[in-house]
């Protein structure tokens, strides 16, 4: 219940609780913009129904994503005060450059897309969601550098007189390549979670026979572009654990409960004992069950190279950063890492499954659709969940690798009651938004299409004779 603890549960719980809005925002655009070209190409009623009625989602999704993501950034300030003075002048400037440019285009387009219709040339309509789908994907390639920064520090000093850190090569920043492996990642994450968020809702209404014309391009769409995007995840997985496997050892020594060096190294399938990763526990030893090789090969492509383990590793870090404990929450990343990995391949098949079926013309009468809707939509969202806490705790205890841990970084003047106040509103908030989030997207969600098909032509009439 001390400060710190507190302070990391707090800001955990807006991230995640942020997260599970931005890889649908992220994917979920560029159906829309597709579905809205394909509209104005064919002018087939049916793609017009299909923008209006994803686009509705998408809108609410995007909603509350804002109102959640803007209070990760008040706690930069409030709670980690100390961090935002050693390193504001270096993660101070992506997030002005996502704030300033990606997210007022993003918005700005989006207006138009929203209200513009009809009342603008169809082109500037058209080109209103392509550019705020890309708005949305530019946003979380600035928050992404930022991050990439803070797992692998590029482009600056540590200026002696004020003891802070600061930013002498912007485009070292930029082209940090943790930074773009994290975008790959993340935006495949987009496609897959979009996909399986459309899966879902269509198998909803192909079971009960409703809106076919709509929801049956639409199952086919979502599978195609879910098995392509799962795919992708894990390839972009498989390139951040080779770069975490040179740049952050430790992270990747602890995702693995490897605790010895050894060349070749085993993938572990499963552990059996202690996890705590703490150094009075080390003489307990563990089984594993492993695959002979397979770890060497997914950090240098081949079976034969050394990982070192979590013991050496510790003496390593001991000699360069002083004495502490530098093993990160092993029973948080081993186990993080194993549910995120199986809901992935699981992605990956079902995908496939889905695209097989949609081979037959009635795939929709198929006896597993009904179980198709709930499992779809939760899949990914719990992979994103599992993902981004493996991404943060594997860090662990640096908040920025090397440079500043955890307990250095939080704001010095915070005290037990500020926190447990500040959380406990933070959950009634959050839980609040979470059940307005889930009424509007079960409500709209359901309605089918035709609830959404005219509302963004008539919504700005009656806006502007409220106002008047």
């Amino acid at each position: 219940m001390d400060p710190i603890t507190l302070s990391r549960w707090q800001f955990g719980l807006t991230t995640v609780y942020h997260w599970l809005f931005v890889p649908l925002t992220l994917g979920l655009g560029w159906f829309v913009a597709f579905m809205q070209t394909r509209y104005y190409q064919t002018r087939d009623e049916k793609y017009k129904k299909m923008a209006k009625f994803w686009g509705k989602l998408f809108l609410i999704n995007f909603a509350i994503g804002v109102v959640t993501g803007i209070v990760q950034e008040f706690q930069f300030g409030m709670n980690w005060s100390e961090y935002s003075r050693y390193v504001g002048d270096i993660f101070g400037a992506p997030l002005a450059i996502e704030a300033l440019l990606a997210f007022f285009m993003e918005s700005t387009f989006l207006g138009i897309w929203i209200f513009g219709e009809n009342k603008v040339p169809e082109k500037v309509h058209l080109a209103s969601i392509w550019l705020a789908a890309l708005g949305s994907n530019l946003s979380a390639l600035w928050i992404l550098l930022a991050n990439g920064w803070m797992q692998h520090p590029v482009g600056y000093v540590i200026n002696e007189v004020t003891g802070r850190a600061e930013l002498v090569d912007f485009f070292a920043l930029v082209a940090n390549p943790k930074g773009w492996v994290f975008f790959w990642h993340t935006i495949s994450v987009g496609f897959a979670t979009a996909s399986f968020f459309i899966i879902g809702i269509s198998a909803y209404h192909l079971v009960r026979k409703q809106h076919l014309e709509v929801f049956k391009p639409s199952f086919y769409m979502g599978a195609l572009v879910g098995l392509i995007a799962s795919v992708l995840v894990f390839l972009g997985g498989h390139e951040q654990g080779q770069f975490m496997f040179r740049e952050q050892p430790m992270k990747f020594a602890a995702i693995e409960a490897h605790w010895e060096t050894s060349a070749p190294a085993d993938f572990s399938i499963i552990t059996i004992g202690d996890l705590t990763g703490k150094a009075e526990v080390w003489s307990f030893r563990t089984s594993q069950i492993g695959i002979p090789g397979v770890l060497s090969f997914l950090a240098c492509n081949n079976f034969d190279c050394e990982v070192k383990g979590v013991y050496e590793l510790q003496a390593e870090y001991e000699a360069l950063y002083g004495p502490g404990d530098y093993i990160p929450l092993m029973v948080v990343t081993y186990w993080s890492f194993r549910i995120m990995m199986t809901i992935g391949f699981i992605m990956m098949a079902a995908a496939a499954w889905f695209l097989w079926a949609t081979r037959k013309a009635d795939f929709e009468n198929a006896k597993w659709m009904k179980w198709v809707p709930l499992g779809a939509i939760a899949l990914p969202y719990f992979a994103n969940a599992t993902g981004w806490i493996l991404t943060e705790m594997g860090r662990q205890p640096w908040i920025v690798q090397g440079l500043l841990k955890v307990e250095d970084a939080v704001s010095p003047n915070l005290t037990t009651l500020d926190l447990l106040i500040s959380l406990i509103g933070y959950v009634v908030v959050y839980g609040a938004l979470a059940g307005a989030m889930f009424y509007l997207m079960k409500k709209y969600a359901t309605a089918g299409p035709d609830a959404a098909m005219h509302e963004s032509v008539d919504v700005a009439p009656a806006l502007v004779g409220a106002q008047d």
